[in-house]
């Protein structure tokens, strides 16, 4: 039986820019994460101003009340400060609830990755993700776990700016819905600090 573990993720952020212009936008991807988890385990989140984002404390019992400890505390966090300054919510929340930068989790949109695919990977550079550049700034550390959700890439770096903030196309976001899903099974694990499981389950194709 698995329970959470003191070095299990605390803090669980989605990325995303605020507002309805940017809700369909593939640099949502990590809002639409976070929007996913708190539908299906019934938590509830609402907007705190001291942490600069839409905030909230995940409903544990919806996972695996048999397995995990529920007196525990993980917490879920949509910034709302813009992409360019998430480090400044992610920050809030870690000082408020002294949470190491090893207990987060930033899910976030992914270049690298076609749509379908999904990795798990602690530390590393940002790739130019303005989002995760700010975190290390604010965290003072590149070493917090990320959710990489592959977007795709449009081939030229000069249009990049326009393809994330614009809609996926039909059969991209129904990949990227099954990416979600997927790695949201893996929330148990993380929680649990079983991170080579996690990756196991998460990278293993079916």
């Amino acid at each position: 039986m698995s329970t959470i573990n003191v070095n299990g993720i605390k803090l669980l952020v989605g990325l995303g820019n605020p507002g309805e212009k940017y809700a369909n936008t593939r640099h949502n991807a990590g809002f639409w994460w976070v929007d996913q988890l708190v539908a299906g385990t019934s938590s509830r989140l609402a907007l705190e101003a001291k942490f600069h984002g839409v905030a909230g404390k995940l409903n544990c019992a919806s996972l695996n009340p048999n397995s995990l400890d529920l007196g525990a505390e993980t917490w879920l966090l949509k910034p709302t400060t813009f992409m360019n300054a998430s480090g400044k919510a992610v920050a809030a929340v870690a000082n408020y609830y002294k949470i190491s930068p090893e207990q987060i989790m930033v899910i976030h949109d992914e270049l690298d990755l076609a749509p379908g695919n999904v990795k798990l990977k602690k530390g590393g550079g940002h790739g130019g993700h303005n989002g995760l550049k700010d975190i290390a700034a604010a965290l003072g550390t590149k070493e917090f776990w990320r959710l990489r959700l592959g977007i795709g890439h449009p081939g030229d770096r000069n249009e990049v700016i326009n393809y994330v903030l614009k809609a996926a196309l039909k059969d991209e976001q129904t990949l990227i819905n099954s990416c979600i899903d997927d790695s949201i099974n893996i929330v148990p694990q993380l929680l649990s600090a079983d991170f080579e499981s996690a990756m196991l389950k998460l990278h293993t194709k079916k």
